[in-house]
């Protein structure tokens, strides 16, 4: 009888993923296949001999953003199931999606801007659309319900300008999933051409100082800091900070 292994253990020891936790955000997005079967558990056992492959470009999501958001869950080992969610700065959905697609029960999808939103999560009913909302201003007349978990992936603001509003919608020991944007945090000065901020060192001290606002002014838990898997527009790199409600 075939040994058995995990499947994102398979994955990183093959050399289709840099690490169990980027197999895990594969599998996690649908990227996953054996045959034409799809890998839908990180932890499935799998003989070791089983044929796998990822389809590259393909995922899951209304947006690739999805990407971003299925590789913070699956490294910081959180989970959406069975939560009303918040998630900031919707857009296309690509959080959303990721939420719904990972149990949680409902979300609540707030973007200043409108008709963005894909018709499938606009249609679903487990979606409450709050578009025309900016986040800095959110107030209990939107979202009614206590939210236990919260993603963000705004644009064009700090997020400790964004942010506030919606903490203060969080049910006990919430959880916080969002998305640094150094290009919005940083100085102009330090921001390149195009928009770029290329400099590793004011990606540390963004990603410094967000950690030390969640942690020390909010008196959040931050659970850690990760380099999404995939860049943002024009290449900039991002980060997904992770922190839970003090109970």
């Amino acid at each position: 009888m075939a040994k058995k292994e995990r499947a994102d253990k398979l994955l990183a020891a093959r050399g289709l993923a840099d690490s169990r936790s980027k197999a895990q955000a594969l599998i996690m997005a649908g990227t996953v296949f054996s045959g034409e079967t799809r890998i839908d558990k990180a932890g499935a056992l799998l003989a070791e001999d089983t044929p796998l492959r990822v389809k590259g470009k393909d995922h899951p999501y209304v947006s690739r953003g999805g990407i971003k958001l299925a590789h913070g869950l699956a490294h910081f080992g959180l989970s959406p199931d069975g939560c009303t969610c918040l998630d900031l700065g919707s857009s296309t959905g690509g959080f959303v999606d990721v939420l719904l697609q990972n149990g949680a029960e409902k979300v609540y999808a707030v973007d200043v801007g409108k008709g963005q939103l894909d018709w499938s999560l606009r249609e679903d009913p487990r979606v409450e659309v709050c578009e025309g909302v900016n986040a800095r201003y959110l107030e209990t007349t939107h979202v009614s319900d206590p939210v236990g978990f919260i993603t963000c992936d705004v644009s064009f603001i700090g997020l400790e300008k964004v942010i506030p509003a919606a903490l203060a919608c969080a049910a006990a020991e919430c959880t916080l999933v969002a998305l640094i944007k150094p290009q919005f945090q940083a100085g102009r000065a330090e921001v390149g051409k195009g928009g770029v901020v290329r400099e590793v060192s004011v990606h540390k001290r963004v990603c410094q100082e967000i950690e030390e606002w969640l942690g020390g002014t909010v008196g959040w838990q931050v659970l850690g800091i990760e380099e999404s898997p995939i860049t943002g527009p024009k290449g900039n790199r991002e980060f997904l900070i992770a922190a839970k409600q003090r109970p």
